[in-house]
């Protein structure tokens, strides 16, 4: 059976390169987000791991309204679920093979 639902998104963040160290210090704050790098000419590739759809949203728009934030582009989105087994007769198998 499907449990919790995973969201992992990325982000490209353009911000006013003399704003990029403050802006990248926001965007760290987010408990759901982490910044994997930056560039001088003020871009921030920021991945997001969040609980379902509507968290990614809400927080690109955040990002999106921050002060000297130039624009946000998504850039990458994956939904995975967690399995739980309820006991050993009603376990999910997936296969590749036909059949």
């Amino acid at each position: 059976m499907l449990g919790n639902e995973v969201h992992i998104s990325s982000l490209a963040v353009h911000v006013a390169p003399k704003h990029l160290s403050a802006t990248r210090m926001q965007i760290e704050a987010f408990d759901n987000a982490e910044v994997y790098g930056d560039s001088p000419e003020g871009k921030i590739i920021v991945v997001l791991e969040t609980e379902n759809q509507g968290f990614v949203t809400k927080t690109i728009d955040a990002i999106n309204s921050m002060p000297n934030v130039l624009n946000v582009a998504l850039v990458y989105h994956e939904i995975d679920y967690e399995l739980h087994d309820t006991d050993e007769t009603n376990s999910v198998q997936i296969s590749d093979a036909e059949g």
